[in-house]
């Protein structure tokens, strides 16, 4: 109970559906999944959309590699295709997956801002406001169809010119310029493809939604706490919400760690040739993930400015008083000292200043950064195997470890 009598949470009571903002619930594709009974209101039912996500996208392609295909020899088999498993099979379930997580640790953000206070209760229609404008884009029937023009356009000229095998493989015979798609290989460009590529932009036009809605709260009026130990005036949790995005980079990940060997494999590149691009990978997705949180920048460094001046007078005026009583004053008393709260009140205000000058001007921290980044080159890692056996790969690692 506060002093008031009233529980602190009772002043936003009724306030909780129109401040929570879930970057998932909502689309097209979330209203299709409902109606097939695929997923209920709060994206129960995942294991039926991730098992029939696999069905559409992956199993076609295993019965239809077995049907003869036009006459070529087929040099690259579908089994021994690593970029179509890993696509399929991994980063495929880990996009669908995600949804939830990201549904679970982002929906209460909004009403973070409020409960905690950094937002004040006369800006509560400001922030509704941000709030239904975040959820009419997210539901959007326009964005999803433009997403499905894309995919069928300009996702299948990349996918042929980029990522596609040059050599004869299940999915196609010959050379690029007498390019002959197979039985499962119609299945692959025209539906498996566009299906997997459709989800993963989806994911990148969420992103953007969600950086667009902090941008917009971060221009609301913030009442930051700089001595908030979190050292980020109170806004942490924004940092924390970053980890409900892992799934998506661990998959992209995946991705560049199958093209990689797939190159490797059966192209006869060279594996340190990918050095730039999967340092390229994990900066710009992190950065991707990161990014929309340091629009909050502006005002916490103002925060901390304002903060480190008051504080400092504050601590001139104190110490300034503390001297005079207990250093300077000729009756003053030094046994009287111990116990004293003066001294504790000393302790406490060199405590609040070191905290706010060890604020960040970002809500994240490198512990965060750097959980994301692991989670990004995980993937990649098994690639070494192409420049050193397995067994060396075990004798060095013990011998790191012992």
């Amino acid at each position: 109970m506060s002093v008031l009598g009233v529980h602190p949470v009772d002043q936003f009571e009724g306030v909780t559906d129109a401040t929570d903002f879930s970057l998932v619930l909502g689309g097209p594709l979330y209203q299709l999944f409902r109606r097939a009974h695929l997923s209920g209101d709060a994206l129960e039912l995942l294991h039926r959309r991730m098992i029939g996500i696999v069905l559409i996208a992956w199993l076609p392609l295993l019965v239809l590699s077995f049907v003869a295909g036009p006459g070529a020899p087929i040099g690259i088999p579908f089994l021994r295709d690593v970029d179509t498993q890993v696509k399929f099979l991994v980063a495929l379930p880990l996009l669908v997956s995600a949804e939830l997580m990201v549904h679970l640790r982002t929906r209460s953000v909004a009403r973070n801002f409020l409960t905690r206070h950094i937002i004040p209760a006369a800006d509560l229609p400001r922030l509704h406001d941000i709030v239904r404008s975040a959820k009419r884009v997210r539901n959007s029937v326009v964005l999803e169809v433009g997403l499905l023009i894309c995919v069928f356009t300009v996702g299948h000229w990349l996918w042929r010119s980029q990522t596609a095998l040059t050599t004869n493989s299940w999915y196609a015979v010959g050379d690029s310029a007498q390019w002959t798609l197979t039985p499962a290989g119609y299945w692959y460009a025209f539906v498996s493809i566009p299906v997997f590529q459709f989800l993963l932009i989806r994911w990148y036009l969420r992103l953007l939604i969600w950086g667009w809605f902090l941008w917009r709260v971060s221009r609301l009026n913030l009442q930051l706490v700089c001595t908030h130990p979190d050292r980020a005036a109170g806004l942490a949790f924004l940092g924390k919400s970053a980890y409900a995005f892992a799934p998506i980079l661990f998959a992209q990940g995946t991705l560049l760690a199958g093209l990689i060997a797939n190159k490797v494999m059966f192209e006869g590149a060279d594996l340190l040739s990918f050095k730039l691009e999967a340092v390229t990978l994990v900066g710009f997705f992190v950065v991707f993930v990161f990014g929309p949180q340091i629009v909050f920048t502006p005002k916490l460094a103002l925060a901390k400015q304002t903060a480190l001046s008051e504080y400092g007078l504050l601590a001139t005026d104190y110490v300034r008083g503390f001297e005079e009583k207990w250093i300077r004053s000729p009756g003053a008393g030094r046994d009287d000292l111990l116990g004293s709260a003066d001294v504790q009140s000393l302790a406490d205000l060199a405590g609040s200043f070191d905290v706010i000058r060890e604020m960040r001007f970002v809500p994240f921290g490198w512990r965060d950064v750097t959980r994301l980044v692991i989670t990004t080159v995980l993937p990649l890692l098994p690639l070494a195997l192409f420049k050193i056996s397995f067994e060396d790969l075990i004798f060095k690692l013990l011998r790191i470890v012992v």
